[in-house]
């Protein structure tokens, strides 16, 4: 997981996404007016329920104070999660993170951003959860969109 800002009118708005790197699908997001815990606990909360309320995964971060905090803590405790954050310093422990706010910024959000925070989560909201899983092909899944890698091994493994 990880924050990114955006502007939005008269400031700037911030993002948090989840991203599941098995074939880097967004899995949870969440944008307010303020980057604090309850910003990255309403991603996690997203993400959580979206992937069934799974438990025993890893959930990796920054040392962000959001992440840091007894709240995403608790959080993270309750849903049995293991938490895992980057080495102070190194922004290549978070590399698919900040690759997936490159694409959103220089792919979808406007220059000059949005009018407002409600267009800005429509406008959002289309990319990661449509555009960005559905469609965009990615290099690191042969060349398909992270719903088509998800797919393919569902088949391999005999998911359903």
């Amino acid at each position: 997981g990880d924050i990114t800002y955006v502007w939005t009118g008269q400031a700037w708005s911030y993002l948090a996404a989840v991203l599941d790197l098995y074939a880097r699908r967004v899995v949870g997001w969440a944008m307010s007016a303020r980057p604090d815990a309850d910003l990255a606990v309403k991603a996690l909360d997203y993400a959580w329920e979206q992937r069934g309320r799974p438990d025993k995964v890893m959930f990796h971060s920054d040392q962000g104070s959001q992440y840091a905090s007894r709240k995403f803590r608790q959080r993270i405790w309750r849903y049995r999660m293991q938490q895992s954050i980057s080495r102070r310093g190194n922004c290549w422990d978070n590399a698919p993170m900040e690759r997936l706010f490159r694409s959103l910024k220089s792919e979808w959000i406007p220059a000059f951003g949005y009018r407002s925070l409600p267009e800005a989560q429509r406008d959002v909201a289309d990319y990661l959860m449509g555009y960005y899983n559905e469609q965009r092909p990615h290099t690191f899944n042969g060349g398909v969109s992270p719903v088509a890698a998800e797919e393919k091994l569902k088949i391999l493994s005999g998911i359903s």
